[in-house]
């Protein structure tokens, strides 16, 4: 796109130009450049954070095979074909002391979970399915008993790929790095995101308000948000509705941070200066995208760094956060798959009100009904402004741009904010 924007062309796109969500998004993907940077950090402090490098198992895991249960190993060969067979308790297997020798057909082992499979055996039969008899065992025969055993290797195999890189290591992944005796391990540098609210009526919370002022909500909102995804973060407070003060503040954040984040001064407004210093300093991809609430929003370049110019009021804030700049900051960070938003489909109780040609995203409440079906409802009015409802809801109830007004008892595809958050 071009250089300048002027405010004599700064009329909004017509509903037909507007990128849907889909294209909005795979535009993002295409213009963010992730962090490259590596550096080590001990496994214990890697939660959430990037994988740099395949991470390969040196050694099978297990090392050995194992128990899987408490009870008597033996031959599975020699159990009775029917009825019932008595066996000798030759000795005991314990996690940390094998048994060392060989099971003769007819002995069995007492074994415990983790222990070893002593040699010459291959079935463990658990301790509440035979009856002891000083130091003899009795098993009843039963042809579907399974083998209780965990062969070595069955989690990992010795060169095989344990973690990929681009992987967000979580708790399951911290575990089997671990397990393969890594202390630390090469992950990807946090991500520098700076942001800030502009606007002439915000005040800073603690201060008394004047006519036509409101507390500054976004800023509060925003940090949550990124502190959740673990990046590192400037808050540059609030800019004036002044070109100077937003070209410094635009410049100042480009040149310290692999992200930028605005919230207000992005629509069309005689005082909305953001993108057109935005296309003055840099590059803006696009602006405006058939969506509500989130319709005023603004991708583009701040010399290496993305810009995300977000609408000013708070829902439509915390929507286009979750559906663009989340997923966007988690590929930035080094994530080769971030996730999308994961829907599914519950029937609405309310009637739906929607435009065709946009995408809506309508805050819900989750439930099921007599009969166990899932089912959702609005959490009632749906202003951008409406703060209230994103902590009463817990979902968005997603109609796409086909939809139209839906009637109650549609299907309708809903976006839990669990998982999302």
């Amino acid at each position: 796109m071009g250089k300048t924007v002027s405010k004599s062309a700064s009329s909004p796109p017509r509903s037909a130009d507007r990128l849907s969500v889909t294209e909005a998004r795979a535009r993002i993907f295409a213009d963010v450049v992730p962090v490259r940077q590596v550096e080590r950090v001990a496994v214990r402090d890697a939660l959430e954070r990037v994988l740099a490098e395949d991470i390969v198992s040196a050694f099978d895991v297990p090392g050995h095979t194992n128990s899987a249960v408490d009870g008597y190993a033996l031959a599975r060969e020699v159990l009775a074909k029917a009825g019932r067979k008595e066996f000798s308790v030759v000795g005991a297997a314990l996690a940390g002391r094998p048994y060392a020798g060989t099971v003769a057909r007819g002995d069995c082992v007492q074994i415990m979970t983790g222990a070893p499979i002593p040699a010459g055996t291959d079935t463990v039969v658990l301790r509440e399915e035979v009856e002891v008899r000083d130091s003899t065992v009795v098993i009843e025969h039963d042809e579907k008993r399974a083998r209780n055993v965990r062969q070595a290797g069955e989690d990992l195999a010795k060169g095989q790929v344990a973690v990929t890189a681009g992987k967000r290591l979580m708790p399951a992944e911290l575990g089997m790095l671990a397990s393969l005796g890594y202390a630390d391990v090469p992950v990807y540098r946090r991500a520098r995101v700076a942001f800030f609210s502009t606007g002439d009526e915000l005040r800073a919370v603690g201060h008394r308000l004047d006519t036509g002022q409101i507390y500054d909500s976004n800023r509060y909102t925003l940090n949550g948000l990124l502190t959740r995804l673990g990046v590192e973060i400037r808050d540059l407070g609030v800019v004036a509705d002044e070109p100077d003060a937003m070209r410094r503040a635009l410049a100042d954040a480009a040149a310290n941070a692999d992200a930028v984040i605005t919230t207000g001064g992005v629509s069309v407004g005689d005082a909305d200066y953001v993108k057109e210093t935005v296309a003055a300093l840099g590059d803006i991809r696009f602006w405006q995208v058939a969506m509500r609430p989130g319709r005023p929003f603004v991708f583009g370049k701040l010399q290496d760094a993305a810009f995300f110019g977000l609408p000013g009021n708070p829902v439509a804030v915390m929507v286009t956060f979750y559906q663009f700049v989340q997923p966007a900051l988690r590929y930035l960070m080094g994530e080769t798959s971030p996730p999308l938003p994961p829907t599914f489909r519950a029937r609405s109780i309310n009637p739906l009100k929607t435009r065709i040609g946009r995408t809506e995203f309508i805050r819900g409440i989750l439930g099921h009904d007599e009969n166990g079906e899932l089912i959702v409802r609005s959490t009632g009015g749906q202003g951008s402004g409406i703060l209230s409802s994103m902590s009463t809801g817990d979902c968005f109830i997603v109609l796409p741009p086909e939809s139209g007004d839906t009637e109650p008892g549609a299907i309708v595809e809903v976006q839990p904010f669990y998982g999302l958050m």
